[in-house]
């Protein structure tokens, strides 16, 4: 036989819950950050703005690795250890990877830092990008 009982909390213990669950999801994650990034086009130069705010210029590294634009760094929080309480800035590691074109070599690429705005350009991305007419021929019956 089944037995079925009610079980019942007290408004007070719900609204702790509750208010741990929140507190809880206020706390920072120590998961990379992937910073907000832009992507466009100036002739024939790709253009990459990722946002930067706070980052410090040493903490922030451009390179070309196996056909791809990785920018990374870090966002360091700057209060000391012991005055951290809640904040909804995130803080520490990040990292955003573009895909170049096989035709695209380092020295293509330039990067610039102002106001909290970092401006990568990779100079020709799309001057092959252009797309190529193939002539189409009928077939002769055999």
């Amino acid at each position: 036989m089944n037995t079925l009982s009610v079980w019942r909390r007290s408004p007070f213990e719900t609204r702790a819950q509750f208010d741990a669950l929140v507190r809880s999801s206020l706390t920072p994650v120590p998961a990379e950050i992937a910073p907000a990034a832009e992507v466009g086009r100036d002739g024939d130069d790709a253009v990459v703005r990722l946002e930067l705010p706070g980052v410090a210029l040493d903490d922030v590294t451009v390179e070309v690795e196996r056909g791809r634009l990785v920018v990374r760094g870090e966002r360091k929080d700057p209060r000391p250890e012991d005055a951290r309480g809640r904040s909804e800035i995130r803080y520490g590691a990040f990292r955003r990877a573009f895909s170049l074109p096989s035709t695209v070599t380092s020295d293509a690429v330039s990067a610039s830092y102002d106001a909290g705005v970092l401006t990568v350009r990779v100079a020709g991305a799309h001057a092959t990008a252009q797309p190529t007419r193939i002539a189409v021929t009928a077939a002769t019956p055999a």
